[in-house]
């Protein structure tokens, strides 16, 4: 047996003891051919259990009941989940389950007593709101979608009447007012602005987008590719890391190529995908701190990363046997997550900065969290594209 074909059995047999230790055995009883486990970069097929569209449907069915059984405050979480189902019903073609999302989207927003529900746009976690209407916008070409839209991206740019000094300082170099060099930030900004962009088809929405971008990798990207969670904050936390992986591959999906930036942002890209990929367990999952072995399987970055990996790939950004193989390993691993109810366990309660190693390892693990929920639709549509 030649060593490509011993490191795939290994690989196999790996792969069935941790679902069996997982409990997904229907993964596991329907693994599939002898082809398809030998094409172990193939992000088309998938044994029964791993369906992409499946999974996608369940994913979505279970975000319709969470907003139907809950008084949401809408904060970035559902918001990266309605833009998750919104395009992963119109990837498959689902105009009824999209007109029940879209439904649910006007009883929450369009009707009287529900003005409370909208975030004010005075921060960056608030902003990435408009993202939503935008998505809806291209659809159905509704003014009341592309005015919401509109006043979460222009207000990102525009100073308040009694700005902090920090607030002033971005401002007068020309970036957003809400910038902070947080991690969190490069999927905040730049989903909605590149949105406006979509939409509206100003240059000057992506063009101030990727030149914030850049901003951001000067400020807080390693040598390794990957990312502080601030400045002060020395730790390559998972989902932070997430945030920055998702949106750079998103920024990339739509930058021009004549942008004078993306050069710098897809070899940032590329060089942190180097990274996660040396960083990826054996059995497909990513940690709560990524360089740390002693810490825990984490299930929002790992989908975020696969999810990178997934587009990466689609796109020729990244080798498709090398980065296909670690995008089907994560994806197969994080289903083997999922509850009976279609909730993914693993996923780290909402965390902020703090220079403090032990507090990344002692945030809570949450069931059902929009943090990975969100990532794992967004993964289900990429891989059907």
């Amino acid at each position: 047996m030649n060593k490509k074909k011993l490191i795939g059995c290994v690989l196999f047999c790996f792969f069935l003891v941790s679902n069996l230790y997982a409990g997904n055995t229907d993964i596991v009883s329907n693994i599939g051919t002898s082809k398809e486990v030998a094409e172990s970069h193939d992000l088309t097929n998938f044994p029964k259990g791993a369906d992409p569209k499946e999974i996608g449907i369940k994913l979505t069915e279970r975000y319709i009941r969470t907003i139907d059984t809950q008084a949401p405050h809408v904060n970035y979480p559902y918001v990266c989940t309605w833009l998750g189902a919104y395009r992963f019903t119109q990837t498959i073609k689902d105009d009824k389950l999209y007109n029940r999302l879209l439904d649910r989207y006007d009883n929450l927003f369009f009707t009287r007593g529900s003005e409370n529900l909208i975030p004010r746009p005075n921060h960056v976690d608030n902003n990435v709101f408009g993202s939503v209407p935008f998505e809806i916008y291209k659809t159905r070409r509704e003014d009341k979608y592309l005015k919401m839209g509109l006043m979460y991206a222009d207000t990102q740019w525009k100073l308040p009447n009694d700005p902090r000094l920090s607030e002033k300082k971005w401002h007068d170099r020309d970036y957003s007012w809400q910038t902070r060099v947080w991690i969190d930030d490069m999927y905040m900004i730049t989903t909605v602005q590149s949105q406006a962009y979509l939409v509206t088809g100003d240059r000057k929405y992506i063009d101030r987008t990727a030149r914030e971008m850049v901003l951001y990798l000067d400020e807080i990207q390693c040598p390794n590719g990957l990312f502080y969670h601030t400045p002060e904050v020395p730790f390559f936390w998972g989902r932070g890391n997430g945030w920055m992986a998702v949106g750079m591959t998103d920024l990339l999906k739509v930058l021009p190529q004549d942008n004078p930036y993306r050069g710098r942002i897809e070899n940032a890209y590329k060089l942190m995908m180097g990274t996660l990929l040396s960083y990826q367990a054996e059995d497909g999952m990513w940690r709560q701190l990524v360089d740390d072995e002693a810490s825990w399987k984490e299930t929002s970055a790992s989908a975020m990363f696969t999810y990178a990996m997934i587009v990466g790939v689609k796109n020729g950004w990244l080798d498709k046997v090398t980065y296909g193989e670690a995008a089907r390993k994560g994806w197969l691993a994080l289903l083997t997550y999922l509850n009976d109810d279609d909730n993914i366990r693993g996923v780290c309660e909402g965390t902020n900065a703090k220079n403090d190693y032990q507090y990344y390892l002692n945030r809570k693990q949450n069931t059902g969290d929009l943090h990975g929920q969100a990532p794992l639709l967004w993964c289900a549509d990429a891989l059907l594209q």
